[in-house]
């Protein structure tokens, strides 16, 4: 269990931060950035709940879910497995986590309207911020993708997976909020040409 007694410790003030091995890197490394931008999308569902809340309790919880399945991501990312023993078992992403999100994106895209173009970020106010959180996945899933081409680095291929249908929810639950898809802001091509 983890126990914040004193927020600040001075041990980043040179520019480092320490990854859950203990093993200090720059808070510029990919892995740091990599998690920390898996915390920021985090904190986008955080905002986009505050508009599921009441309206939309059934995708509330499953973002919910989400939310504590982002923080053991970023425990995986932050414990990188370079094959030396740890002395403890790190928490890991695994695949069972990647099928329950497919299930809620299932049940969610019954409902929709098919797509006839290109959905702009918007509509309602909880569609916009869910769309938001998906970008900031995406992000994250970008600098996930980076580092695991890096030969001297390791990414659980279970995490990929759950980060790129994370923000495959996203997606599926803005349209869901935008009334199943009949509120969707399509993207017209060269409509102002």
């Amino acid at each position: 269990m983890v126990k914040l007694n004193k927020i600040y410790t001075r041990t980043g003030d040179d520019g480092t931060t320490g990854l859950g091995t203990g093993e200090r890197r720059l808070k510029s490394d990919l892995r740091v950035d990599a998690y920390g931008t898996v915390d920021e999308a985090n904190a986008c569902i955080g905002m986009a709940r505050v508009h599921t809340a009441q309206t939309y309790q059934a995708i509330d919880a499953m973002l919910s879910r989400i939310q504590n399945d982002l923080f053991d991501l970023g425990a995986d990312l932050a414990v990188p497995d370079d094959g030396k023993p740890l002395g403890y078992e790190p928490l890991r992403i695994i695949a069972a986590q990647t099928g329950r999100i497919e299930k809620d994106i299932d049940l969610l895209n019954k409902d929709l309207q098919p797509l006839r173009s290109f959905v702009l970020n918007g509509g309602s106010p909880a569609a916009a911020a869910l769309h938001l959180a998906r970008t900031v996945a995406r992000r994250a899933e970008r600098l996930m993708v980076a580092l695991a081409q890096d030969p001297r680095e390791h990414v659980n291929r279970d995490a990929l997976k759950y980060i790129n249908r994370v923000s495959d929810f996203l997606f599926v639950a803005a349209r869901a909020v935008n009334d199943n898809g009949n509120a969707d802001v399509l993207w017209v091509p060269g409509k102002n040409r």
